[in-house]
């Protein structure tokens, strides 16, 4: 229940892949493999109908870094928050920074209080592109990127990633598990699409 692997279950288009990842436990060998969607989010303490800021949802976060690192998974190590990239005369920041001990790559996440936007796309591939150039040493493995948004259109963010090479993903968080109710009408979906 805790990990929301019904839900993770229902949402996947790979059950086979989710239910091994239940049974044999998180094996991280790939970019991917670090991934959730959605990210569960409930230590947060933000309340699911209150309008919130980015910069709450940021600070919730960092207050609680332990549990968010939990969340995230193995190998995880926090860099900082509000990392500043001067890029021409600009000064960009992106939300949070991690380095992944096993994969030996940096991972940035950009948060999003409400839906990702196809924009949102391009300004993190941008701040991989500089991370890659500026801040990556030789022996890294490119930096992964996440956008990580309450909500998320398939479609569109198939479109917005396509052709993209850096290492770009797009997620949905939710700050809390679903109710039974909620857990048994995603059930009953599930049953009826495959009988």
């Amino acid at each position: 229940m805790k990990s929301c692997l019904f839900q993770r279950l229902a949402l996947s288009t790979d059950k086979e892949g989710v239910l091994a990842l239940a049974n044999e436990g998180h094996q991280i060998m790939k970019p991917q493999d670090i991934i959730r969607d959605p990210f569960v989010l409930e230590f947060t303490g933000l309340p699911q109908k209150k309008r919130y800021k980015e910069s709450e949802l940021e600070v919730a976060l960092k207050a609680n870094m332990e549990h968010f690192l939990l969340e995230l998974g193995r190998g995880f190590a926090f860099i900082g928050r509000q990392y500043q990239m001067h890029i021409g005369s600009r000064v960009f920041k992106v939300d949070l920074v991690f380095y992944h001990c096993i994969l030996k790559c940096y991972v940035l996440i950009d948060l999003k209080r409400a839906e990702i936007k196809h924009g949102d796309i391009g300004q993190m591939n941008l701040y991989l592109n500089y991370f890659q150039t500026e801040v990556c040493q030789p022996d890294d493995n490119p930096p992964i990127g996440i956008v990580l948004g309450a909500r998320k259109d398939e479609l569109l963010m198939e479109y917005a990633l396509q052709g993209i090479t850096n290492l770009l993903f797009a997620a949905k968080y939710q700050l809390y598990l679903p109710k039974r109710e909620e857990l048994q009408a995603q059930l009953d979906a599930l049953l009826g699409d495959e009988e």
